[in-house]
C-alpha cells in the first residue's frame, strides 16, 4: 500500500496551524525533513460575534493561537498567513449548529468544519499557492490502498488521542492532498518533541471546547445569537410515562441522555429520552428507555469502499468518546445509512455522527436522523 512518507524534498506543504502544540510539532517535523512549508492559520469567527471569552481567547483559531503559530513559523523560517474564513464558516458551520439545536438535534460542528473549511476551503487555497499537500496535527493516519484505488483514513497510533471519528466526512480528493505528521506518535512523545524543538507551545494546554464557544456554554451562545429564543422555546411540556410532569426551560437546551439539571422530580433517576421541536416537548424516562439497536443516518460519506449496498459487519461509534461495537450496516437506494447494533446502544442522538470501522480503518459515516427499536 502506497504511503506518503517519502515525498520529494521540493514538495510544498501548507501546514494548518492552530497555535496548539500538536500543529506546532507537525510543522516542526516537516521543517526538519526539509519540505517547503507555508503556515496558515484560519480565522473562523469574529470574536465580537460569539461572546464567552473575549479578551482572553484560548481556543484554537484565537488571537493567542494566531500569535503562537506565527512565532513557530518564524522560528523555522517559513512564511505564515492568516486566512479569514469567518464568512463561510458562519454560513456553513455556525448557522447549521444553531439550526440543528432549534430542530431538537445535537450537532457535531467539528465534522462539518473539517470537511468544508479545514479541508475543502484550505485545499483550494493551498492549490492556489502551488502547494502539493496540506498537513494537520490530527492523530489519525491516511494511506492509499492500491487494491481498492481509494485513500483510507485509519485511527492514529495513540488510540487515546485518536481523532479519526471527526474525519469521516473527508472526500477522496481531500485525502489525496493530506499529510498527518503525528500519525505514528503518542501524545507524550509529541510533548517531548515540542521540548526538543524548543517550541513556545510546548507546555500549552489542550483545547476541548467548540472553537466558537470558548466558554463551552452553548446555551448562552444560542440565547445571545437569538435574543427572542428563550421566550419562544421555554414553557413547553415535559412528559414522563405519557403524563405531563412539568415545564422545560427551552428544548434546545437539552440533549438525549442528559440527567443533570433537569429540575423535574419523580422520585427516581430520569434522563432526557426524546426532544420534539415541533410540539415543544421534552420526554424523560428511565435509563432503559435510552437503549436502542437501530438508526438511520443521512449525509453519508464512504471512505474505504465505493458503495455499501450489501450489509457488512463493522464496528460503529456514535460519539467521539465511545467504544466501537459490532453492528451491521448498509446503504439503501435513497443513500441513507442503516445501522443495527448487535447489542443495544445507550443514548443514540440525532444530529451526532455514526462512524463505521473495519479494524482501525474508517468505512464511512453519516449524521444520525432516526433512532428506533
Amino acid at each position: 500500500m502506497k504511503q506518503k512518507n517519502k515525498l520529494p524534498k521540493d514538495t510544498t506543504v501548507v501546514v494548518a496551524m492552530s497555535g496548539g502544540v500538536d500543529s506546532s510539532v507537525a510543522a516542526a517535523l516537516l521543517a526538519e525533513q526539509g519540505y517547503n512549508l507555508i503556515g496558515i492559520t484560519i480565522k473562523t469567527y469574529r470574536y465580537e460575534d460569539v461572546g464567552g471569552n473575549i479578551g482572553n481567547d484560548s481556543s484554537c483559531c484565537s488571537l493567542d493561537g494566531i500569535n503562537d503559530a506565527r512565532g513557530i513559523a518564524a522560528q523555522f523560517g517559513f512564511p505564515h498567513y492568516v486566512l479569514d474564513f469567518s464568512e463561510i464558516f458562519g454560513r456553513t458551520v455556525i448557522d447549521t449548529f444553531a439550526d440543528e439545536y432549534l430542530s431538537g438535534r445535537t450537532p457535531n460542528p467539528c465534522v462539518l468544519c473539517n470537511r468544508e473549511i479545514k479541508w475543502a476551503e484550505l485545499i483550494r487555497k493551498a492549490e492556489a499557492l502551488g502547494a502539493d499537500y496540506i498537513a494537520t496535527g490530527h492523530y489519525a493516519r491516511v494511506r492509499y490502498d492500491e487494491t481498492r484505488g481509494r485513500y483510507i483514513v485509519s485511527r492514529g497510533y495513540d488510540t487515546s488521542k485518536d481523532q479519526s471519528y471527526a474525519l469521516w466526512g473527508l472526500t477522496q480528493h481531500s485525502l489525496s492532498r493530506t499529510l498527518f505528521p503525528l500519525s505514528e506518535l503518542p501524545k507524550p512523545k509529541v510533548r517531548e518533541l515540542a521540548e526538543k524543538f524548543k517550541l513556545k507551545t510546548a507546555k500549552k494546554g489542550e483545547s476541548y471546547e467548540i472553537c466558537f464557544i470558548p466558554d463551552n456554554n452553548y446555551e448562552r451562545f444560542l440565547k445571545e445569537r437569538i435574543p427572542t429564543l428563550e421566550k419562544e422555546v421555554s414553557g413547553g411540556q415535559v412528559l414522563f410515562e405519557g403524563n405531563v410532569v412539568g415545564e422545560h426551560h427551552g428544548f434546545p437546551f437539552y440533549t438525549i441522555g442528559q440527567r443533570k439539571g433537569l429540575e423535574i422530580a419523580v422520585g427516581e433517576k430520569i434522563y432526557v429520552t426524546g426532544i420534539d421541536a415541533k410540539t415543544n416537548t421534552v420526554t424523560m424516562g428511565r435509563v432503559e428507555e435510552l437503549l436502542h439497536r437501530k438508526l438511520i443516518a443521512s449525509k453519508v460519506n464512504l471512505i474505504a469502499y465505493e458503495n455499501l449496498y450489501e450489509p457488512k459487519r463493522v464496528r460503529a461509534k456514535i460519539r467521539y468518546i465511545d467504544k466501537p461495537v459490532f453492528a451491521n450496516a448498509f446503504i439503501d437506494a435513497e443513500g441513507k445509512l442503516h445501522v443495527e447494533f448487535e447489542e443495544p446502544k445507550r443514548a443514540i442522538t440525532p444530529g451526532q455522527s455514526v462512524v463505521l470501522y473495519e479494524e482501525n480503518d474508517i468505512v464511512g459515516g453519516g449524521v444520525i436522523d432516526e433512532v428506533f427499536d
